[in-house]
């Protein structure tokens, strides 16, 4: 058989599907979606000034130099037959209305939580709870040098639902996020709400 017709074929029965980064402002989306981006990702980062003091400001203070004002993209193949475009999305309050376009569309959405700052993962897990219909779970993110939490203790801090998967993960980590990925598309999956074009998406399964 003609290799390039296989590859053609298998272009064909691959399936592309838009998946959601989201949380709050420096929990580490841009260095989850660069980490597994197969292609250099796409960042629209700014400089964080003195103008920002007090809006965009981390614990600890100077830990931070850019700021992402719009998204951040990167690519995955996370099977053969499977490709994942990821969407970062900004995570200052100010650039909250830029959510309901990134997730249009979407197969589903991962909200990294920072535990020591997990005040700032409300926003973006009521989002999803309340204002989308998007499949989502949430992971958190395992900063060096910080405790680490039992995951049914922070499931109550952000009086998360029992349905909605709870996971950890090291956005540095390519493994870690991959495996993070692959937690949402089964998430997604066992819910049976997505159809890829032409055939249904559940028979990845």
């Amino acid at each position: 058989m003609d290799s390039s017709a296989s590859r053609s074929d298998a272009d064909l029965l691959a399936i592309s599907a838009k998946i959601v980064v989201a949380g709050g402002f420096g929990v580490g989306k841009t260095t989850f979606v660069g980490s597994v981006s197969e292609v250099p990702p796409l960042s629209n980062e700014a400089w964080m000034t003195e103008a920002g003091a007090g809006v965009d400001e981390l614990v600890p203070p100077g830990t931070k130099s850019t700021t992402t004002v719009a998204m951040d993209f990167g690519r995955i193949t996370l099977r053969e037959d499977l490709l994942l475009y990821l969407f970062g999305t900004p995570g200052q309050a100010r650039f909250w209305f830029l959510w309901d376009d990134l997730s249009r569309g979407a197969l589903g959405a991962v909200v990294l939580v920072d535990t020591s700052r997990i005040d700032q993962s409300f926003a973006a897990i009521n989002y999803f709870e309340n204002d989308s219909e998007l499949p989502f779970i949430v992971a958190v993110n395992q900063f060096e040098g910080m405790p680490v939490h039992d995951l049914e203790e922070v499931r109550d801090a952000l009086a998360l639902s029992p349905d909605i998967p709870l996971v950890t993960c090291d956005a540095r980590d390519p493994k870690s996020a991959v495996a993070t990925l692959q937690e949402l598309v089964s998430h997604t999956l066992s819910l049976a709400v997505v159809s890829g074009p032409g055939r249904e998406f559940a028979s990845l399964g």
